[in-house]
Parts: C-alpha cells; sequence; structure tokens
C-alpha cells in the first residue's frame, strides 16, 4: 500500500477504510463473498498490463505467451468443475456473460421469457431498465406468492403460449433449489434454447450442493464471485454447436481486450474450487443458511418459502411496521450489511421494498459455523424488534464486535 499512499493518499484512505469495515463487521449480502488473499495476488499482478485481444493461440498482439498460459488453465478446471462442452472465461461480468449468449443466438425482437425482477429474477432477464429488456420481446414468470417457490405447471403454460425464443432460468433472491432438467424440458417443448445463470448458485453446484443445469442446459452463464469466492467477472459455459457462436459475441462482439488479470485471478479461483476443503465449505454455507432461517423464524420472522436450500434467506417484512429500507439501515448501524429486497407481490418502490435478502457465504468463508451463525440470526432479529432503541443496538454492535475479533478476515491487512 505504500506506493498508492505516496501518489494517491485519497485512495489509500479510502482502501484502508474498507478494509476495516469488512474487517470489522458481518458482511451478509448474498451476492458478496471474500476472496483469498491468492485471488487478490493474481488480480493485482502485472498481468494487468498486457492487451490480449482473441482466444489462446489465435491473439491480435504478441507477447501472449503467459496470457495463453493462464487463460487456457482457468478454462480447463472450469470443465473439470462443470463438466461443460466448451467454456469461455473472458466476460467482464454476469450481464455481460449473459449479453454474449443472446447476442450469439437472437436479433432484436425475438421473445425471452425469464424470472421476474420482484419474483427473484435479475435485471439482464428482461427487466424494462435493462439493455435485455430494451432489445427484445419479453414476458416474466413469477413464482407462487403462497408457497415463494417456482410454478412450474404455470410457466410451462405460459411458454407454450408466448412461444419464446430463448427461457432464462436462475435468480438473484430465490432461496429454493432450482429444477433445471424441468426447465429444460420446457424450453425442450417450446423449441427454445435454455440459459442457466448460476451466478449466485455457481460454488454451490460446483460442490454437489445443488443440481447441475449443465445437462439441461444450451448456455449456463455465472459470475466468478459470489459463492465461488473468487474474482468479479463472468463466465460462458456451453454445448460444442454454440462454442463459436459464443466466442465471436464475446470478441469482438461485446467486449475489446479480455481482463488478463482477472482472468489468472479465476484460474486461482477454479484451482481452489477443486479442494476437499471448498467442498466442504460450500455444504457448511448451506448448513449455516439453514440454521439462519430456524432461528429467525422460531423468533416469529416470516421468510418467503418458508425457508432455504441454498445460500440464502428472504425475510419478508409486511407484516412488521418496517420496511427492507429500515431494517437495511437499522442492521447497518450496528455492524451487519444485508440488503434491502423485493419479495413475491412487492408494492413498495425498489428503494424501498418489503423485505431483507440475508446470505452465509461471506460468514462461512470466515470460518463461522452454524453456532456463529445462530447467534447472528439472534442479533439480526433484536435489532428488528427494536429498530428504534439504541440501547439494544449498542448491546449488539458490540457483539458484532467481539464476534469479528473471534474470527478476523485479513490479519495482515488489518
Amino acid at each position: 500500500m505504500e506506493h498508492i499512499e505516496e501518489t494517491a493518499p485519497e485512495v489509500a484512505d479510502a482502501i484502508h477504510g474498507e478494509i476495516e469495515r469488512e474487517e470489522n463487521g458481518l458482511e451478509m449480502i448474498a451476492s458478496e463473498n471474500f476472496a483469498s488473499r491468492a485471488v487478490m495476488e493474481a488480480q493485482g499482478s502485472v498481468m494487468t498490463n498486457k492487451y490480449a485481444e482473441g482466444y489462446p493461440g489465435k491473439r491480435y498482439y504478441g507477447g501472449c505467451e503467459h496470457m495463453d498460459t493462464v487463460e487456457e488453465l482457468a478454462r480447463e478446471r472450469a470443465l473439470e468443475i462443470f463438466g461443460a462442452d466448451h467454456v469461455n472465461v473472458q466476460p467482464h461480468s454476469g450481464t455481460q456473460a449473459n449479453m454474449a449468449v443472446y447476442f450469439s443466438v437472437l436479433e432484436p425482437g425475438d421473445r425471452v421469457l425469464g424470472m421476474d425482477l420482484t419474483h427473484g429474477g435479475h435485471l439482464s432477464h428482461g427487466h424494462p431498465a435493462n439493455f435485455s429488456g430494451k432489445l427484445y420481446d419479453v414476458q416474466h414468470y413469477l413464482v407462487d406468492e403462497e408457497t415463494g417457490r417456482i410454478d412450474y405447471e404455470g410457466l410451462a403454460e405460459q411458454a407454450q403460449e408466448f412461444e419464446p425464443d430463448i427461457i432464462v432460468t436462475g435468480a438473484s433472491a430465490y432461496p429454493r433449489e432450482i429444477d433445471f432438467e424441468r426447465l429444460g424440458s420446457i424450453a425442450d417443448e417450446v423449441d427454445a434454447y435454455h440459459l442457466a445463470d448460476i451466478a449466485h448458485i455457481a460454488g454451490l453446484v460446483a460442490a454437489g450442493e445443488h443440481v447441475s443445469p449443465v445437462p439441461h442446459a444450451d448456455f449456463v452463464t455465472t459470475t466468478t464471485h459470489k459463492t465461488l469466492r473468487g474474482p468479479r467477472g463472468g463466465m460462458i459455459m456451453c454445448d460444442d454447436e454454440h462454442a463459436s457462436g459464443v466466442d465471436s459475441a464475446v470478441f469482438p462482439g461485446t467486449q475489446g481486450g479480455p481482463l488478463m488479470h482477472v482472468v489468472a485471478a479465476k484460474a486461482v479461483c477454479f484451482n481452489e474450487a477443486q479442494t476437499d476443503e471448498f467442498d466442504e465449505y460450500q455444504a457448511q454455507i448451506v448448513e449455516n443458511s439453514r440454521a439462519l432461517a430456524s432461528v429467525l423464524k422460531d423468533d416469529g420472522w416470516s421468510l418467503v418459502s418458508g425457508g432455504t436450500d441454498n445460500h440464502l434467506v428472504l425475510v419478508d417484512l409486511r407484516d412488521e411496521p418496517i420496511t427492507g429500507k429500515d431494517a437495511e439501515e437499522a442492521l447497518e448501524d450496528v455492524g451487519i450489511t444485508v440488503n434491502k429486497n423485493t419479495v413475491p407481490g412487492e408494492e413498495e418502490p425498489p428503494t424501498v421494498t418489503s423485505g431483507i435478502r440475508v446470505g452465509t457465504p461471506a460468514l462461512t468463508t470466515r470460518g463461522m459455523g452454524t453456532e456463529q451463525i445462530e447467534r447472528v440470526g439472534s442479533m439480526i432479529s433484536r435489532v428488528l424488534s427494536n429498530i428504534d432503541d439504541e440501547s439494544v443496538k449498542q448491546e449488539v454492535a458490540d457483539e458484532v464486535e467481539t464476534l469479528c475479533d473471534e474470527f478476523p478476515l485479513y490479519p495482515d491487512l488489518s
């Protein structure tokens, strides 16, 4: 950090502040995690200096032999983990991975069927504010508001009526296991492509804690952070028949030079994901999530779908005198970071919402097990039940500090 402190002290201050925030708070945003020092070293390496437009062995610049090495390693390891035919590790993000898939098989105005954002979907699954909602003719499917689960029969009927060109599955706020085989069958019945976006659950899929969509989808996209615990970035897996189209849609279709320092960090991440320790870690994420759900449910909080099968819990606050925004701010006051989130049947604007999304990956990365997660669940419950009681909030803030001290994150950086 000495070089940043000398040349850009304001940036150094912000980085130090973020280190302190992560070290001294409980990170429970379901889409966030902590990368290993090895991943961060790769991402902060000299690989950032090199242009490498094109693909290994077919670059448009000279001097790419080491770039080829790390990209091939990333590709080989991803294929070993997920069992796909083909992989492209160059997308800068999950949304750009989805964009490349769309561009590889769709024309503007083609029909897209994806999960509604307020029911757990993602902006890039056809939301009108996103490019995907502007370029394509989109319909959204919903979860059953009573059960909080995907209505597969209703989705099949909707697909028959709408006749989409592609069905987008996967979610950003859905706490239950997704039946990708059933969804693949629905897509086959209407002669639609099937894109499974596993950005949130990729780590669980890699470790066998969630069924894989790879055998049941034409395309599988993911981010490489979240449960995979790697660098921020995206990835596309597909059948061999779509490989050329996907690669062309990534470069030159939607991106120029790949971020080779990030690709190198992806190779490190995938190496970590092939260990027994990673499998145990993913199993602990799910166990911790279920423990969190149990505590919150026992304390009387309403959970969308009544519980969880994966890494997150979605709390429905509509029976309470608080909003998602209120809950997020109160928990942040005591050092617990969650995000306000829409719930099925949402009536509040997205800046307010009626729920919060709470995840366990980051705390599991710190080494916390069910005993600690149950303590955290109790803290959350006490804050939300006493949202204006400063004495209760101070007590919880002290407990947060103690717990963070017990499970240091980056002790050599603090």
